[in-house]
């Protein structure tokens, strides 16, 4: 007669439900000070995917999950210290106010995962409000909504911002595929360090491994992304400044030493602002101003002299006074065809 073969004693293989296990990998990690994706596999019996899915779940549901590298080179998660003592974040109608204007001012956000956000952060505030406060800010929102020129539509890259979304916000490594103006496609292996809003647009800033330098990316045209299951390490020192260095606007090429004369008509437009931080402003008596600055960015500074004529003059450099002047003249001679 054969004997029953036993079976070995150790752990049996769990089998339940997502829910079940998300609750088991809460109080793992509500226990701890925080566990590895493998710890966290091992006890759930999964797979590091599985955990990984998990981990996103629970990020997803509000959690203030956090991922610290260790010395050893495994990364622990684990939950802010102290967050279930944490009280409920509420806001002063001045700070509803505050939030409502800038809310009116990120209108190029439409169609992108960013304006979701929004909607819903917006959405929970507004649930504890009586519907007449809800109505006032929304009225105050609308009031501070410039007039878009020229407005960027992101609708159609929606998925891929919501993959740049997570690749910024878990430091995961990715490959773009990149169309420049009048350009083949490269494609670029990227640590994107963050998104940069200017003139309504986009821009992903970041360091090519292939450049060996850090690049900003217009979204626009960024044709596709591709996450990878790789992390990276942003820099202590990292500054978005270091993407655009000297730049009037984006664009750092050429340091240029700019002087400029504006009329006496438009005189107080320009006394108004501060054009740059190294700008030198002189009067003159009949209310004409002079601006001296140094920057670089030859197509963003003419843009930005155009937009004044006819009541500017470029002093210095002589090569920008000559580039201004041959777009003047061609700007000319092509009306003069029409």
């Amino acid at each position: 007669m054969l004997e029953k073969v036993r079976k070995k004693p150790g752990k049996p293989a769990k089998k339940y439900s997502q829910a079940a296990r998300l609750h088991d990998v809460i109080r793992i990690l509500e226990a701890r000070y925080g566990a590895t994706v493998d710890e966290l596999a091992e006890e759930c019996d999964v797979t590091r995917r599985t955990i990984y899915r998990d981990l996103d779940a629970i990020r997803d549901a509000g959690y203030p999950l956090v991922s610290e590298p260790e010395a050893d080179g495994r990364t622990l998660y684990r939950f802010i210290t102290g967050f279930k003592k944490m009280p409920p974040i509420t806001f002063s109608l001045e700070e509803l106010m505050t939030l409502s204007l800038c809310r009116g001012q990120l209108g190029f956000l439409q169609g992108t995962p960013f304006q979701d956000d929004l909607d819903a952060i917006f959405g929970r505030i507004h649930s504890s409000l009586p519907p007449r406060s809800v109505a006032h800010l929304e009225r105050i929102a609308e009031t501070a909504s410039p007039k878009f020129q020229g407005k960027r539509d992101y609708a159609a890259q929606k998925s891929l911002l919501k993959e740049l979304r997570r690749a910024l916000l878990y430091q995961y490594r990715l490959d773009l595929s990149y169309t420049p103006a009048r350009r083949a496609t490269e494609v670029y292996r990227f640590d994107p360090y963050t998104l940069l809003f200017y003139n309504g647009a986009l821009y992903l800033g970041g360091y090519a491994h292939n450049r060996k330098a850090l690049r900003l990316f217009l979204v626009d045209r960024i044709a596709q992304v591709t996450v990878l299951e790789e992390r990276f390490e942003l820099p202590d020192d990292f500054s978005a400044e270091d993407l655009t260095g000297t730049a009037f606007g984006l664009i750092d090429e050429q340091l240029l030493n700019i002087k400029v004369h504006f009329g006496a008509e438009i005189g107080h437009l320009i006394r108004e602002r501060i054009w740059h931080p190294s700008q030198e402003l002189v009067e003159a008596s009949d209310g004409s101003m002079t601006l001296s600055f140094e920057a670089s960015g030859e197509k963003e500074i003419l843009s930005w002299l155009y937009s004044y004529l006819p009541h500017v003059q470029v002093l210095e450099p002589e090569t920008l006074r000559a580039t201004f002047v041959d777009g003047l003249l061609t700007a000319i001679n092509c009306s003069r065809k029409l």
